[in-house]
């Protein structure tokens, strides 16, 4: 079998697993075996990297010039990158069946995918930011004023994400801003749902979660399928997903000098370590 979306997001890294003998720290200070980036879906992680950092300075800048900015670098990637097209290929095929009339996207990482979509289907796009501005963009990016100056009463939109986990974002910022504008939003669309509550979250608030792939043991299983990773790595993902918690305290028993090492390296390896310590997922180290 093969599933070009698969495919892509292990060949940019967007999903990477780990070796079993050295899982990933997370910010949580637990161990995981896999991390997810969806945003390297547009080539590869230095390209990513990039365009975030002119995400960033247009939006701080002058957001009115950011749409056009990012959809010209967009467009170019979807000329040169495999992985980038055949994903915004399949958010627009997944957007002809929605009934919408515009596209919003959140910032940052949302705009890598919501805003071709919005431009190959001639719709608006509303970019929502942090600080809860929204500045509404004709079809074509050019013409773009305030959200606030244009007539969104009664209208629907459509947002599209990179990611979704437990939707905070949606119920924090997007969702709110969307309906204190007068529109209302019944649909998302997101590149990967990482299954950790955010469908149910969004279903309760009347919004239906279209989603290209899950981080889900179908996933890993037709990865294995595909040769992308190992019988190891395969299992070693199973056994997290059955229960984190104790597939973190079965490594720290089964490698007794692990928390020990990561501290003497210094830096986050040494900071995750004694979070991990803090909050009892390892047991304390001579002389930390």
């Amino acid at each position: 079998m093969n599933d070009p979306i698969i495919d892509s997001l292990f060949s940019t890294n967007a999903v990477r697993v780990s070796d079993p003998e050295a899982p990933f720290w997370y910010a949580s200070g637990m161990l995981g075996p896999f991390y997810i980036n969806t945003h390297f879906l547009l080539h590869n992680e230095m390209e990513a990297a990039r365009l975030l950092s002119i995400i960033e300075t247009a939006s701080g800048t002058d957001r009115f010039a950011m749409p056009h900015i990012l959809l010209d670098h967009l467009l170019a990637f979807y000329e040169r990158s495999e992985s980038f097209k055949q994903v915004t290929d399949a958010i627009v095929a997944a957007c002809r069946g929605l009934s919408f009339d515009f596209v919003s996207g959140g910032e940052r990482r949302d705009y890598f995918f919501s805003i071709l979509p919005a431009y190959f289907l001639h719709k608006p796009h509303l970019f929502i930011f942090k600080d809860f501005q929204s500045v509404y963009a004709d079809e074509s990016m050019t013409d773009c004023v305030l959200a606030t100056e244009a007539d969104l009463d009664g209208k629907t939109a459509l947002h599209i994400a990179d990611l979704v986990t437990e939707a905070s974002s949606y119920l924090r910022v997007w969702v709110p801003v969307i309906k204190n504008l007068g529109a209302k939003i019944t649909d998302t669309i997101a590149v990967v749902d990482r299954v950790q509550g955010g469908r149910e979250i969004l279903a309760g608030e009347g919004i239906s979660l279209h989603a290209l792939t899950a981080i889900d043991t179908q996933l890993f299983q037709n990865a294995l399928a595909m040769k992308l990773i190992s019988t190891h790595q395969y299992e070693m993902v199973l056994d997290y997903m059955k229960d984190p918690d104790t597939y973190v305290r079965n490594f720290f028993s089964t490698h007794p000098g692990y928390v020990e090492a990561q501290i003497q390296l210094g830096g986050k390896a040494k900071e995750r370590a004694e979070l991990a310590i803090s909050k009892g997922y390892a047991d304390p180290v001579c002389e930390l």
